[in-house]
This record gives structure tokens, C-alpha cells and sequence, in this order.
């Protein structure tokens, strides 16, 4: 991912639907209802931001992982579940 995909993820985590635009990395505010987010909030949502995406890489591994082991347990590959076309 960019940076700028980051810094609009971050926005819509800290003022979900809000209005706004960026361009060039600078950000443009659009709504009404919602006030701009300082830097400072922005700069702790992209931590966050990536922090939840790393979390969400670990997860899937992990997942994929407990499926793996139960495929073993059943005496199956990921080649066996690749021949059904279920990989």
C-alpha cells in the first residue's frame, strides 16, 4: 500500500464517512458535519491504521496455518486440496 491509501484509511478510521479529498498527500475537508482531524490525530491513526493491518497479515497466517495442521491430521496436502480445485 501507499502512503496515501494509509493517510485515507486513517482518516475514514478516526471520522468514519466523512468528506474529504486528497490529493498530493495534502487533504482537502469537505464535511459539514465533522471537524478536520489535527495532525497529531491523524499521525496516532496511521499507527493505528498499520497496526491493524499487521495484525489483520498475522491473523490470516495464523489461520492458514491451524488449516494446514488440520489437513495434515486428516492425512491430506494442500496438493490434494489443489487436485479437487479447493485451493
Amino acid at each position: 500500500m501507499d502512503a496515501q491509501y494509509d493517510l485515507v484509511q486513517s482518516i475514514l478510521l478516526i471520522r468514519p464517512n466523512a468528506e474529504f479529498a486528497v490529493r498530493n498527500m495534502k487533504i482537502q475537508w469537505l464535511d459539514k458535519k465533522q471537524t478536520e482531524p489535527t495532525d497529531d490525530e491523524i499521525a496516532e491513526a496511521i499507527i493505528k491504521f498499520k497496526a491493524k493491518q499487521e495484525n489483520d497479515k498475522a491473523e490470516a497466517a495464523a489461520k492458514k496455518a491451524a488449516a494446514e495442521a488440520k489437513l495434515t491430521a486428516l492425512g491430506l496436502t494442500t496438493e490434494d486440496l489443489n487436485a479437487l480445485g479447493l485451493a
